[in-house]
């Protein structure tokens, strides 16, 4: 019999005068805006980015471009491994409310969103950093990202998110600047034109596991696909608001940490390799320590192997070994 771990899910808003709680991980896209002097101004010029582009977006029936706003909640599930109140923080998503000014109205936006995991940090940036040490060739680890996967599966079917959420959750992230992209003539009318790969990304792999499929999409006037992960229809299952409020939302934040990739001043092509080392780029007027970004991923990696992944190993390997979701 499989052991149940209790899920509890917390939200937090994110507006301007938002504020990480303690135990907030420190490179997730909100908290790394909502610090130093800056934190304030950050926090109002991202929300009138998301806003700016939603908008533009949803332009029927919106011909000053001020319809709608978008509102945000960071929902934060944590998980107590054995009962006894000694919970640790997992995952963090967002979700997304739509506000029709026009009619007076509160839409549910999209669930998922960004996506930020503990767990996850310390599959790349130690387990796969340490694997990686002395290999010639590259290769992942033995079961590499199974854990996760089946955690974030356990969340998705547990009673706290059903009772919150009706809908699974769409993670939009960067595309990969290791895989080459190539244009499609598909065009769908908000998520914009498709391009395909040939070959999956490690990360594709690694969410493959948490039961996700993916898709890339460039939605009208970006100039670069993002990658849309998810269970089920994307085309479907969401209605057009929700997708816009997930494009918007997100290709803001890539806008601000991957200005190479997505403030690029001229847009991707019929072949497509994104790239960190791109010179021809915008950056946005939101201040944020981007070296120190780049190093906290390592430090929460630790930190998890140490609160979570030793404490607890041999009752989560037990576990993932009879789970089935």
């Amino acid at each position: 019999m499989t052991k149940e771990f209790t899920c509890s899910l917390k939200s937090i808003s994110f507006d301007e005068n938002y504020f990480p709680s303690d135990n907030t991980r420190l490179t997730t896209n909100f908290a790394n805006l909502a610090r130093g002097e800056s934190r304030q101004e950050n926090l109002r010029k991202t929300l009138r980015m998301i806003n700016n582009r939603f908008n533009d977006l949803a332009s029927w029936d919106n011909p000053k471009g001020d319809r709608y706003s978008v509102e945000i909640e960071i929902v934060s599930a944590d998980m107590d491994i054995e009962g006894n109140g000694n919970a640790f923080p997992t995952i963090e998503i967002l979700k997304t409310t739509i506000v029709d000014h026009k009619n007076n109205k509160r839409i549910d936006g999209m669930v998922g969103n960004s996506f930020s995991s503990y767990v996850r940090d310390y599959d790349f940036s130690v387990l796969l950093l340490e694997h990686s040490k002395n290999q010639t060739t590259f290769s992942p680890p033995n079961n590499f990202g199974d854990l996760h996967g089946k955690l974030f599966k356990y969340l998705v079917n547990s009673s706290a998110y059903k009772e919150n959420f009706s809908k699974k959750p769409v993670i939009c992230l960067s595309v990969s600047s290791s895989k080459t992209y190539h244009r499609t003539e598909n065009h769908h009318p908000v998520l914009g034109v498709e391009y395909q790969q040939d070959a999956y990304s490690l990360t594709d792999e690694y969410f493959s596991k948490m039961g996700l499929q993916v898709r890339y999409f460039m939605p009208t006037n970006s100039v670069a696909p993002l990658a849309f992960y998810f269970a089920g229809d994307l085309l479907s299952d969401y209605t057009d608001l929700e997708l816009i409020s997930a494009i918007s939302t997100m290709e803001t934040f890539q806008k601000i940490y991957r200005p190479e990739i997505y403030n690029a001043n001229s847009a991707a092509g019929q072949c497509y390799q994104p790239s960190l080392k791109y010179q021809d780029y915008s950056l946005t007027q939101i201040v944020y320590d981007r070296e120190e970004r780049g190093q906290l991923a390592v430090k929460q990696g630790k930190f998890t192997e140490e609160q979570f992944i030793k404490p607890y190993q041999n009752i989560l390997e037990q576990w993932a070994e009879h789970y089935a979701a």
